[in-house]
């Protein structure tokens, strides 16, 4: 059964280069998430870390050394692993330092930034993506904690987005992962100690859809995903979708209203014990004309869930990493 719930604007960024292309929201307490903001408008080379309060409505931002893909928390308080550009570092929002971990990313492609990313004890999978979205020469990585080694498992994506590490049931490890221009949901088996991607499955097809899969995150069971997608063509609204894991079907839909282009999904406990879920929107490449029929677009979005419970935030595991 598929219903349908509205989301409610929960934050209107007061800028265009704030609205240009917010993504990845992760929690970060109760009623409390990061975001970034990849880039600062379209010509713009820097993005910036926030860190969004529910309960006192504010927002506070941390400008980077360039255009985020994704900024996970970590095991040391008020430090983030970013992959930026084509670095992968931590970032402290106390000094606002950055130290490097990996420069290597995409070493032999022109065009290409980090995009989404997932972490997974200290290891972390991530993306990066072809600024024109037209050529698979992106590549998806493991970045290996125990050894600090950075493994390229593919390097024929165009646009590397949504993505987790999971339990496989068999004491392996499975990668959800979507290469968004594909519009299909893939399952790999995941080695990190032989650094391997493995058994290519797809458990979602979307190419019968307009709009193409963004971010994504897994219910709390691990049965199902929730899928942001972006919709270049006008819309009335933005959709976020919850299909099974396991049969592909529909279960849900959420409606981000007068936004069209949804980009990332996140289940988020409340301090009253609810669980809502957050979904980021974009002005990216809206056409002028366009952006009074979206006054939302570019907004941070709400929506009321019937779980019970919020998926665990995994941090990074600092303290295992060599150079850290």
């Amino acid at each position: 059964m598929n219903d349908t719930t509205d989301a409610e604007l929960l934050y209107l960024p007061d800028s265009d280069a704030m609205r240009f292309l917010p993504e990845g929201p992760t929690a970060a307490g109760p009623g409390k998430f990061s975001w970034v903001a990849i880039q600062h408008g379209a010509d713009a080379t820097q993005g910036s870390l926030n860190i969004f309060d529910i309960p006192s409505r504010s927002n506070r931002r941390f400008e980077l050394p360039g255009r985020p893909g994704f900024a996970k928390p970590s095991t040391r308080p008020g430090t983030f692993v970013v992959g930026c550009e084509r670095s992968v570092g931590l970032f402290s929002t106390e000094d606002q330092s950055w130290q490097v971990l990996t420069s290597d990313v995409d070493s032999d492609v022109e065009g290409t930034i980090i995009n989404d990313g997932t972490v997974y004890g200290e290891n972390l999978v991530f993306g990066t993506k072809d600024l024109e979205f037209k050529t698979p020469k992106a590549g998806l990585y493991l970045y290996r904690g125990s050894d600090g080694k950075l493994i390229r498992l593919r390097s024929d994506q165009t646009c590397s987005n949504g993505k987790d590490v999971i339990d496989s049931g068999d004491g392996g490890l499975h990668l959800i992962d979507i290469d968004s221009p594909t519009k299909k949901v893939v399952r790999y088996r995941l080695d990190i100690a032989s650094g391997q991607l493995t058994d290519c499955q797809t458990v979602v097809d979307l190419s019968d859809l307009p709009s193409v899969p963004d971010g994504m995150t897994m219910t709390p069971d691990e049965q199902s995903l929730i899928i942001s997608f972006y919709n270049p063509n006008p819309a009335e609204f933005g959709q976020t979708r919850q299909y099974s894991l396991y049969s592909g079907e529909l279960e849900h839909t959420w409606r981000t209203p007068l936004s069209p282009q949804a980009t990332c999904p996140l289940l988020l406990a409340m301090p009253d014990g609810s669980v809502k879920l957050i979904i980021t929107t974009a002005v990216e490449h809206m056409p002028e004309e366009r952006r009074g029929e979206s006054p939302s677009a570019g907004g941070l979005f709400i929506a009321d869930t019937s779980f019970r419970t919020a998926p665990a935030t995994p941090a990074f595991a600092i303290d295992k990493i060599p150079s850290a």
